[in-house]
């Protein structure tokens, strides 16, 4: 419980705003729904061990604490970033002593990921045998980064990132907990959801910095933007977003949709990407998609590689590579013939 001078103490938004019932949690009805997988369990008054995968701010830590709220199970949290196996052991030798006792133990694990290998084995025994109901949290594809053995005895539920209609009602929530309307017209109002891009957390900042300014001057877009910090593009070069934003640069190109491609290409570049990825990508699309349909698309690609590498970003077009791949028709047929061809090769014996 906190003390009196705690209570008073000075806290985000976000956090006094934190849903203290599993019914004020936005944007996750498709798992904490009645006829939904977790609320099923709520429902049985059980619930299993659970990985909660999904983005920064979409209320994975919230949800675990209410979980162990509506089931009466001791709420453990622990961070995987400051914690090793001496904490682990703490841990778990206190649950199995509440287990005596007839309490069960909700151990929740943020950034879970970040445990090795090793580490994670050391929560099976403990998981199997039901000393702990492990809740973990992560904002990396499980099947990447968690071990088999561990996903074998859990479940894992992917949250949402917050919807518009999920964005609107924190803010007003936050209105009515700050007494004010915050001093936004309505476009300036939808443009500070879409800078929020889905994370509830990120979106009461900005509130927050917002509330701050004088409530007689109304802002529109513009004024929001200088008000506000501009949000860091979310992105990994080696890890679950990079693959989710080519793979949706591959399959516009694919549909021939050429704001959609140029929209990922520009999500990729502002997020750090190396060109040069970029590039081999559109050489495998211009050999594997369009092939012998335009044999000219890979002379362009590689042209614009070439480019690239001889003269830097300047010269080199990606957007205008992208363009002519995507008016290019499409004829696929000439690697499986090559695959198909490659078996009889190796059968034929040279000196025949």
């Amino acid at each position: 419980m906190a003390s009196l001078f705690e209570q008073n103490a000075p806290r985000p938004l976000a956090d006094r705003l934190r849903p203290r019932k599993l019914g004020d949690i936005v944007g996750q009805d498709h798992l904490i729904g009645p006829d939904a997988p977790i609320g099923r369990m709520l429902k049985s008054g059980q619930i299993s061990s659970m990985i909660l995968w999904g983005p920064p701010g979409c209320g994975k830590t919230t949800l675990a604490r209410l979980l162990a709220e509506h089931v009466s199970l001791h709420f453990e949290p622990l961070s995987a970033v400051f914690s090793g196996v001496a904490d682990l052991r703490k841990i778990f030798e206190a649950a199995r002593e509440r287990r005596r006792m007839g309490e069960g133990t909700l151990l929740f694990v943020d950034e879970i990921h970040r445990f090795n290998r090793a580490q994670q084995d050391g929560f099976l025994p403990y998981v199997e045998d039901g000393t702990v109901v492990l809740v973990g949290a992560t904002t990396e594809n499980p099947s990447f980064e968690l071990n088999g053995a561990l996903l074998s005895r859990s479940q894992v539920f992917v949250l949402n990132r917050l919807d518009d209609a999920a964005m609107e009602q924190l803010l007003e929530r936050a209105e009515a907990t700050m007494h004010q309307p915050l001093p936004l017209d309505a476009d300036a109002r939808a443009a500070l959801r879409a800078m929020a891009d889905g994370d509830g957390r990120y979106l009461l900042n900005m509130a927050e910095e917002l509330f701050r300014l004088p409530p007689e001057n109304t802002l529109d877009p513009a004024g929001l933007a200088k008000a506000v910090q501009k949000r860091a593009p979310l992105y990994d070069k080696a890890q679950e977003g990079h693959y989710n934003l080519i793979s949706a640069l591959h399959k516009s190109l694919r549909g021939s949709d050429t704001d959609a491609a140029l929209y990922w290409l520009a999500r990729m570049l502002a997020g750090g990407e190396d060109p040069l990825y970029i590039a081999r990508r559109l050489v495998r699309f211009a050999v594997e998609d369009i092939g012998m349909a335009d044999p000219n698309a890979l002379v362009q690609a590689l042209a614009a590689w070439d480019t690239y590498e001889r003269l830097g970003s300047r010269k080199a077009s990606s957007p205008s590579r992208i363009a002519s791949s995507i008016s290019a028709p499409r004829r696929n047929r000439m690697p499986p013939i090559g695959h198909s061809a490659m078996p009889t090769g190796r059968r034929e014996r040279p000196d025949r």
